[in-house]
């Protein structure tokens, strides 16, 4: 227990020095014991949230505008802008699901398929790559580990070209291989980077502990590395799946019959160059395919908030 002599003889910061500290009154005088907040405080954080709700609103309102056109009849979509709408169209959805070649869950099937594919390569070929530029020492690692984080740097426009001729010779066009198997080769160097910034941050004393245990760099790897690397793992295959599943350019490219369409091409087949597109089916359908990156980042969040904050990306 505390002395009562020793609390009364420590004396509490005076005002004067926590104002010569750089706290503002308004902190003092909410932090002073038997003093209510002032209504500047008040005040200060009813327009902080203010504002912070009137900007969530702003970036949601385009999704919730699409979300209630796809409740609308085609001619009141855009005459009609507001969010609640003035009459309901439950048949976007019936007909959009069969408005193409093939029901939609063929299409969803298809990108599942091809997501699957490269979110096992992503886990599998970059947190090896990652623990060979962590823990290992060949010659050139640094030189190796500079070429890759370029490689983050080239956009997509100008590998698809030489990307396009060798499927091509490969004869790997219109088929998903062009699409999962680089996922196997560490091609995305951002996770690979990632990895390697989250494997940086493990002690080395519990790899040396595994090999006085005799254990090698394939034990260590499976055995300690990855079940502490849970958080980035997690990143990574929430990063990919929400990458691959809204990827339109590259499965646009190398997927060209309609049995191979995924969400974003189909979706792009139901606007019209005509100018008689179905808006309402095409919004219904959107919202259907959001549903799975819904899910995905809702249950995912805690682990990619935690996966980004402990590689050290800012």
């Amino acid at each position: 227990m505390t002395d009562p002599i020793t609390r009364e003889a420590t004396p509490e910061k005076s005002p004067a020095t926590r104002e010569s500290r750089g706290e503002s009154l308004s902190e003092i005088a909410a932090s002073m014991p038997g003093r209510p907040p002032s209504r500047w405080v008040w005040l200060r954080s009813g327009v902080k949230h203010l504002i912070l709700v009137a900007a969530g609103f702003g970036m949601l309102y385009p999704l919730l505008w699409m979300l209630a056109s796809s409740f609308k009849p085609n001619d009141l979509i855009f005459r009609e802008p507001g969010l609640i709408p003035s009459a309901l169209d439950l048949s976007n959805y019936a007909s959009g699901w069969t408005a193409l070649l093939h029901p939609f869950s063929h299409y969803l099937l298809n990108s599942a398929i091809i997501v699957l594919g490269a979110v096992l390569g992503n886990l599998i070929s970059c947190a090896m790559a990652a623990y060979a530029f962590a823990r290992l020492n060949f010659r050139f690692r640094g030189l190796w580990f500079a070429i890759m984080l370029i490689s983050i740097m080239l956009p997509i426009h100008v590998i698809i070209v030489p990307q396009y001729v060798l499927f091509s010779e490969l004869g790997w066009i219109n088929t998903f291989l062009p699409l999962v198997v680089p996922k196997f080769l560490a091609t995305d160097a951002f996770f690979v980077f990632l990895m390697v910034q989250f494997f940086r941050g493990i002690p080395r004393e519990l790899d040396e502990a595994a090999r006085i245990d005799g254990a090698g760099h394939g034990r260590i790897f499976f055995q300690v590395m990855l079940p502490l690397s849970l958080p980035a793992l997690a990143t990574t295959a929430i990063f990919t799946f929400i990458w691959t599943w809204n990827d339109f350019f590259s499965q646009l490219i190398f997927l060209t019959q309609p049995d191979n369409y995924t969400v974003p091409i189909a979706l792009n087949t139901f606007v019209d160059s005509t100018g008689q597109s179905s808006w309402g089916a095409l919004f219904a359908m959107s919202i259907v395919s959001l549903i799975p990156v819904f899910f995905v980042f809702l249950f995912g969040q805690k682990y990619l908030v935690k996966g980004i904050a402990t590689t050290g990306i800012k």
